[in-house]
């Protein structure tokens, strides 16, 4: 009778353990819940806030490559009542909503250094002839531009524009 319940005692105590398949299982479904925690969590990240500079170069891209698919020319124009761009093209328009807080104004300004007049502002300098728009053509290139970002009580910000890429020139985007 001893020999039995010690052999009972035996296969409960073998019964009760994890199988190394069952451990393995349980570590690949906590890799698998690590993995989508991680990657949600860089999701969010990544969507985090926008500034104005993120939302101008979408709107540029969207523009070019509407007027290279299209093979017609779009028109960007920023109405700063709004805080939108607007892609306009001869059939329909495209809003871009800028995502600011506070005083936001981004004027497109001319390449050339003929005809700027600037004035001063708070104590900086600030360009006051802005152009109404930018022309992306169906070629690839648009007009030769610069823009200016200003926030209130910052520092204006010049990006210069390459026409043949549309890119920002790298060496350039302080220059006034």
């Amino acid at each position: 009778m001893g020999l039995v319940r010690r052999h009972r005692e035996v296969r409960a105590a073998v019964s009760s353990a994890f199988t190394l398949l069952e451990i393995l299982l349980a570590l690949a479904l906590i890799g698998l819940l690590g993995g989508l925690v991680v990657t949600g969590a860089n999701r969010l990240l990544a969507q985090g806030p926008v500034s104005a500079e993120d939302v101008f170069w979408k709107a540029v891209t969207e523009a070019r490559k509407y007027a290279l698919l299209r093979g017609q020319e779009v028109r960007l124009a920023y109405e700063a009542k709004s805080k939108t761009f607007d892609a306009t093209t001869s059939e329909g328009s495209r809003k871009f909503p800028v995502p600011f807080d506070g005083e936001l104004t981004i004027d497109f300004l001319s390449a050339s250094s003929a005809g700027r007049s600037t004035v001063l502002i708070g104590g900086t300098l600030v360009e006051t002839r802005p152009m109404p728009f930018v022309t992306f053509y169906p070629d690839g290139t648009c007009s030769s531009f610069r823009v200016q970002l200003r926030s209130r009580g910052g520092e204006p910000r010049y990006l210069q524009i390459d026409p043949w890429t549309c890119a920002a020139i790298k060496d350039k985007t302080t220059t006034r």
